[in-house]
């Protein structure tokens, strides 16, 4: 919760023991000091506006002996969902334990359910891994995603020449590519150049590798 920004904890009928030990936690026990201490799910969520619940089940084949009666999101549509309400709302996430999950009285207070989309075989997750994927989820700025580091200008077109110049000369004189065929080598030396995309920074350190590699093919 501290990692991704989130401080509002609430507990229903904590294993106290584990959960007075916990509040050492490095640069987070603050939280779990502020953590509230409830007798049940509906005093947990009183003041919610919208309650979220978590399953591991994403199909009927899944639900075993759990009644999915809310709508059930996967975890990116939820997050969306949850991002649009008005911010005047609180929204409550709620797990269930890490052996059993939320039983069918938990999941009557939720509006609606979400799911961490997980492989068939193995959909059941560690409480502590889903809570923290649910809060990047919802923490994560999409926005943010475009935000990369600009692309290296490529090599212009007169250092491209010289590059392709200088590695078919090498290629003929290793007898990589025989003479003969220089025409169609130098077509498709000239594709594959483009095709990756060399950046300019790096146009001295080849050219001077290709001459160096030059030199000592011509003194062999």
């Amino acid at each position: 919760m501290s990692n991704f920004g989130f401080t509002d904890l609430r507990l229903v009928n904590p294993y106290d023991l584990a959960f007075r030990e916990a509040r050492s936690a490095v640069r987070s026990h603050y939280i779990l000091e502020q953590a509230r201490v409830c007798a049940s799910v509906a005093e947990a969520i009183a003041d919610a506006h919208l309650v979220i619940g978590t399953t591991a089940a994403r199909s009927k084949d899944q639900r075993g002996h759990r009644d999915l009666h809310a709508p059930l999101y996967p975890l990116e549509a939820a997050a969306q969902l949850v991002v649009e309400q008005p911010p005047q709302h609180t929204v409550a996430l709620l797990f269930g334990s890490e052996k059993f999950g939320l039983s069918n009285e938990q999941m009557s207070h939720c509006h609606w359910l979400l799911h961490i989309p997980t492989r068939d075989e193995h959909a059941s997750m560690n409480l502590g891994q889903a809570v923290a994927i649910c809060l990047y989820e919802l923490r994560r700025n999409p926005a943010r995603e475009a935000q990369r580091f600009p692309s290296p200008d490529l090599l212009s077109g007169e250092n491209r020449e010289r590059f392709t110049a200088l590695l078919l000369e090498a290629l003929h004189l290793s007898g990589y590519v025989p003479q003969r065929a220089s025409a169609s080598a130098e077509l498709k030396l000239r594709r594959l150049i483009l095709r990756l995309g060399l950046p300019a920074s790096d146009a001295e350190t080849w050219l001077g590798m290709l001459r160096q590699i030059l030199w000592k093919l011509k003194q062999e």
